[in-house]
């Protein structure tokens, strides 16, 4: 199987949705705060910086634009307020994390109270 395909990748975000019994929403929550984290660590960067929060976000949009080639919808503007639906999911934990981490780092520092 080619997961570079778009079909494939439908079919492997399907097969976690149901394998998993966690919903596609839900996904896009936990794969947000888990790309951002793990861009995070590779790249040795803090969570303060832009460039995870932009590469999840960057990610999210191919998946998103993924789905616009793969899925058909008989409703343009439903498929289009899903797809910002999902967008929204997936960059709102992501984008909190980063402006505590930026704006409050203590509260993600533990203190020694």
């Amino acid at each position: 199987m080619n997961f570079l395909r778009g079909v494939d990748w439908y079919q492997l975000k399907l097969f976690a949705e149901h394998s998993t019994g966690i919903s596609m929403d839900a996904l896009h929550v936990i794969l947000g705060i888990v790309l951002q984290l793990l861009v995070a660590l590779l790249f040795k960067s803090s969570l303060a910086r832009p460039m995870p929060l932009l590469a999840v976000l960057a990610l999210e949009l191919v998946n998103e634009a993924n789905d616009f080639r793969v899925e058909i919808w008989p409703d343009p503007g439903i498929q289009i307020g899903e797809a910002v639906k999902d967008v929204v999911l997936t960059m709102f934990i992501p984008t909190l994390i980063f402006l505590v981490a930026r704006r409050r780092p203590k509260l993600l520092v533990q203190g020694s109270n």
